[in-house]
C-alpha cells in the first residue's frame, strides 16, 4: 500500500468532526510507516502553526 503524497506536497486538511484543529493548507512534512490497520497517516504542517499534526490520508486533499 503506497501513501498518495509526499513529503513537501502541499495540501489541504479537513479534520474530522469535533476535532479543534483548524482546517486549511498544510504542507506535508513526511509520510508515516503504515500500522497493522492499513491507515496512511502523515505529519502535516501549517505556516500558522508552530507545531505539525498528524492526518489520516482520507482527511487531506490536493492543494495548490
Amino acid at each position: 500500500m503506497t501513501h498518495r503524497y509526499a513529503a513537501g506536497d502541499n495540501v489541504y486538511y479537513e479534520p474530522t468532526f469535533g476535532n479543534a484543529a483548524a482546517r486549511g493548507k498544510y504542507k506535508i512534512v513526511r509520510p508515516l510507516p503504515v500500522e497493522n490497520d492499513d491507515r496512511r497517516s502523515y505529519r502535516i504542517k501549517s505556516l500558522a502553526e508552530s507545531f505539525e499534526r498528524i492526518a489520516e490520508e482520507h482527511q487531506l486533499s490536493r492543494g495548490e
